[in-house]
């Protein structure tokens, strides 16, 4: 029976590709790059859920669900002769031991932020030899990552090079400037006009997050997943009295809702601490 890590992820690899076989498994046998895109990212939104739930069984299985996704990417490649899952360890640890020189070599950083900007810049000359272009420091952030995530790593990026607000208060003070100018154009503005202001007041908040140490997508995420609960709530409270939010009026969904508010509040719940 396998015991090492090492043994196990062979016999995984080994799994992945008996699924993908002649006699395998139908399913696994059709499955392209394509096709496989949104597993990916969906497993990857697993992963966070269940960090986010504190659940070490759950984190491990979801864990488990993403490398799978990460084996079945390899065997894909390999079947077509192009890579195998040894070529992405060995240009994992080549890049991981060149970016950390301060560890594998003599350089010596301070601290983590240090460590960050050397990061950048290692990243930086590396990506412009190898395409034989000047690169923007932004690049590197794939535009399909959602919007608030993206939004924090494009200032994360921008604040290693000195383009920041000194501390929070002055991010704060830019976003009082950007709600009076969408206050401005929410009755006459165009769509265009209330769009572009929007934009620009959520990426100020995003700002303020991050020099907080916040992280802004899982701060909407917690909020989304509060108003899910408390709106669920408010259904069952709807239901015990032989009602449905459907036919409900706004006065009673209302007193539904500060219901459940106040049932939170006076049981710890409505504190923030959790989604």
């Amino acid at each position: 029976m396998a015991n090492s890590a090492a043994d196990r992820f062979d016999s995984l690899l080994l799994l992945m590709a008996r699924l993908r076989s002649e006699g395998g498994c139908p399913w696994d046998r059709e499955q392209t790059r394509t096709s496989l895109q949104p597993y990916l990212l969906e497993e990857a939104y697993e992963v966070l859920s269940a960090i986010d739930e504190g659940s070490t069984d759950h984190l491990i299985e979801e864990l488990g669900d993403l490398l799978f996704q990460i084996v079945f990417h390899c065997q894909v490649a390999s079947e077509l002769g192009e890579f195998t899952m040894a070529d992405v360890i060995e240009r994992l640890t080549d890049k991981m031991t060149r970016r950390h020189p301060h560890v594998f070599g003599d350089r010596v950083v301070a601290d983590a932020r240090e460590a960050l900007t050397q990061w950048e810049r290692i990243k930086h000359r590396e990506k412009g030899e190898a395409e034989g272009t000047s690169r923007s420091v932004l690049d590197g952030v794939p535009d399909t990552l959602p919007a608030l995530l993206r939004a924090q790593r494009l200032q994360v990026k921008a604040g290693r090079v000195g383009f920041d607000w000194a501390e929070w208060r002055e991010a704060w003070t830019k976003v009082h400037e950007e709600m009076e100018e969408v206050e401005a154009v929410l009755d006459r503005g165009t769509p265009d006009q209330i769009t572009d202001e929007m934009g620009d007041l959520l990426f100020s908040l995003v700002n303020v997050a991050r020099l907080r140490d916040i992280d802004a997508e899982g701060c909407l995420r917690q909020a989304a997943g509060k108003f899910t609960r408390r709106f669920k709530e408010v259904e069952a409270e709807m239901r015990a009295v032989g009602q449905n939010v459907t036919d409900a009026s706004a006065e009673d969904l209302d007193r539904a809702w500060e219901l459940v508010k106040t049932r939170e509040r006076q049981s710890g719940r409505g504190d923030g601490s959790q989604p």
